[in-house]
């Protein structure tokens, strides 16, 4: 992720567009995923399995263009290890609130003493990496 991180804020420089830099990212990945299917050995459902999917299931894409973007857009401001601890700080938060409820199909696993001291261990560890 720091590579795509920083090749994505590259591109952002050269082409002076965050919104583009990421359209660019989002093709040139869907194109090698492409590539990948075509040459893929497992079924492709058919047609009348897509109209049972939740409009939910297909937000995916939208919130991998908003990281991208967002990381396009604050890496180069916060820095790369800001970034990413900011990131994981709150990616931990969110799969224990997530685990705990079993939301979006997760296997319950409630929230522990050692989870919360690990959540404020990571926060402390945020707050430090990001003092100046």
């Amino acid at each position: 992720m720091t590579i795509q991180a920083g090749v994505n804020s590259q591109l952002r420089i050269i082409l002076n567009n965050p919104l583009l830099a990421a359209f660019i990212s989002f093709i040139t990945g869907t194109a090698a995923l492409g590539v990948l299917l075509l040459f893929s050995k497992k079924a492709i459902p058919p047609i009348s399995v897509y109209s049972s999917i939740d409009w939910y299931n297909l937000t995916g894409g939208l919130l991998g263009a908003f990281f991208v973007t967002v990381v396009i857009l604050s890496v180069r401001e916060i820095g790369t290890v800001n970034l990413f601890v900011l990131i994981i700080s709150g990616q931990f938060i969110s799969a224990v609130f997530f685990d705990h409820y079993g939301l979006l199909g997760f296997k319950v696993n409630e929230v522990s003493v050692q989870k919360i001291a690990g959540i404020l261990l990571l926060i402390a560890g945020a707050y430090l990496v990001n003092r100046k």
